[in-house]
Formats: structure tokens, C-alpha cells, sequence
């Protein structure tokens, strides 16, 4: 009696680790050659021939690639190394987050303290080089934060600019991503909370106090006034585990 062998795939190639195996490659070229991001990528038949694979291979790789911003495909143009964003970060922590839902916000407290954590730590080399131009910048956000919460409108776009342009100064590339990054899912998460129509406008006024700190050059100053902003989205937190 034959046995008929039921392993799948035997002898063939197996998608899913040939894929990461291609994906590998495809990134050590891309180091091997010093490509930076916007670099445009070679021909898909001279990346096979340069990674030793098939296209559909390839191909099957750069999708991978192409979701975590390794690489950008841009149709009719070709593939390109990508901005290296932490977009893949912030889907498995929104992910994560929304998962939970409103019995436990673990992550979301999680997020808040990374956050938190980043600005307090810099809050010393902020002042040192945050000149009068970004000062201004910023002055006019919290200004326009605390025009929109008094008459009872959102302001997450406005929030997002301050918290960049805070950090922006340090000219660290990680720092702002990470800054993004955290502010992202923060921004995706939080709605599932039951806020109150006062914190709004304290943000908002606390936004104003990051300010006035900086002006001042008071880095203890302004570490205190970053824990007081975050105050309101812990205490929604505190609210719903509470609940």
C-alpha cells in the first residue's frame, strides 16, 4: 500500500518563511548599498536576481515590506526605500488598546506614562534650545486650543502640532516618530473613555502653563506642568477602571 505523504508544501517553496526569508535579504540590500529613505529600489527583475528569488517571491515581500514603511511602492514610478515610520508600533498598540475595550485601558495608562515620561526627561534640553521663533509657534497653538475648548470644540489636530513642535527643536528624528507615534494611539484610544466636559478646556489651560514654563526657563517648572496635562486623561482612566 503507497503512503501518500500529506505534508504541505513538501519540496516546494513555503510562502509564509520564504517570504520573511526574501524580506530579509531585501532589507540587507538596502544597507549593503547605504540606500537612504526616497531612494528608488532596482527593477523587480534585479532584485530577484540581486536576492537570488522568484518574483512572486519578491513580490510577496515587498507587501510586507510595504506595511511596515521599509519600502514604499509607488505604482508607475517603482519601489522606494520607505520612511522607516513606526506605523506598524502604532497599529499593534491601537490594536491592543481597542481590544481591552472600556474594562481595562492597561495600554492607553501605559501610553500616557511613555509619553509623559519622554517630555519630563527632555524638559531640561527643551528650554535649552527652543528659541523665541518656536516659542511663539507654540504660544499661538495654546491660543487657539483655548479659543476652541471655550466654545466647546475639539482640538486634536492643534494638540498634535504642540507636542511635535515641542520636541521638534532637540532635531531628533526618533524622538518626534516615537513623540507621533505615542500621540497616535493615544488620540485613536481615548475616545472610548467617558470624559468630562471640563477637561477640555483644562487641557487646554494646561497646554498654556507648558508655555509660560518654557518662557521662564524653569525646567522644574515645566516637568510639573507637563505631569498637570496629562492629569485629565488619567483621570478618565481612573474613572473607568473605578466603573
Amino acid at each position: 500500500m503507497t503512503t501518500i505523504d500529506a505534508s504541505p508544501l513538501r519540496g516546494a517553496e513555503r510562502p509564509g518563511p520564504r517570504r520573511q526569508e526574501v524580506g530579509a535579504k531585501i532589507k540587507e540590500y538596502i544597507l549593503r548599498n547605504r540606500l537612504k529613505p526616497g531612494d528608488i529600489l532596482p527593477t523587480e527583475a534585479e532584485l530577484c536576481e540581486a536576492v537570488g528569488a522568484s518574483r512572486s517571491s519578491v513580490r510577496e515581500a515587498v507587501k510586507i515590506l510595504s506595511a511596515l514603511d521599509i519600502v514604499e511602492v509607488r505604482h508607475g514610478h517603482g519601489t522606494f526605500v520607505g520612511r522607516m515610520s513606526l506605523a506598524a508600533l502604532v497599529e499593534g498598540l491601537t490594536f491592543r488598546g481597542l481590544l481591552s475595550g472600556e474594562e481595562d485601558h492597561h495600554v492607553l495608562g501605559q501610553v500616557v506614562d511613555v509619553r509623559q515620561t519622554l517630555e519630563q526627561g527632555l524638559a531640561a534640553q527643551v528650554i535649552a534650545v527652543l528659541g523665541s521663533e518656536h516659542q511663539a509657534a507654540l504660544s499661538a497653538l495654546a491660543d487657539e486650543m483655548e479659543s476652541l475648548a471655550a466654545q466647546g470644540m475639539d482640538f486634536l489636530d492643534v494638540d498634535r502640532t504642540f507636542h511635535v513642535k515641542l520636541l521638534e527643536p532637540l532635531g531628533n528624528d526618533l524622538i518626534l516618530q516615537l513623540t507621533e507615534a505615542f500621540w497616535q494611539v493615544q488620540a485613536i484610544v481615548a475616545p472610548t473613555l467617558r470624559t468630562e466636559p471640563e477637561d477640555r478646556v483644562i487641557t487646554a489651560h494646561r497646554h498654556r502653563a507648558i508655555v509660560d514654563a518654557i518662557a521662564a526657563g524653569n525646567v522644574a517648572g515645566l516637568q510639573a506642568a507637563i505631569a498637570d496635562h496629562y492629569a485629565p486623561i488619567r483621570a478618565s482612566i481612573a474613572r473607568v477602571v473605578r466603573a
